[in-house]
C-alpha cells in the first residue's frame, strides 16, 4: 500500500511541477499530441510506461523503496 501511495503522490508532483512552471508549454504538448496518429500516440504512451517501470525497478534495485 505504502509503495502505490508513493507512486501515486510521485506522480502528482512531477505533473503538477509542469503545470506549475511551464503551463504554456503544456498546450503546445497537447497540440502536438493531437496531431499524431493513434499509433504514435500509443507507441508514446508504451514508451512512457516503459521509462517508469525502469526507473521504478532502479529505486527498488538500489534500495530507495
Amino acid at each position: 500500500m505504502a509503495l502505490i501511495l508513493l507512486v501515486l503522490g510521485s506522480a502528482l508532483v512531477v505533473e503538477g511541477l509542469a503545470l506549475a512552471l511551464a503551463p504554456v508549454r503544456i498546450f503546445g504538448l497537447l497540440a502536438w499530441l493531437s496531431g499524431l496518429t493513434v499509433e504514435a500516440r500509443r507507441y508514446c504512451g508504451l514508451a512512457g510506461f516503459a521509462a517508469g517501470v525502469g526507473l521504478l525497478w532502479l529505486a527498488r534495485r538500489f534500495g530507495a523503496i
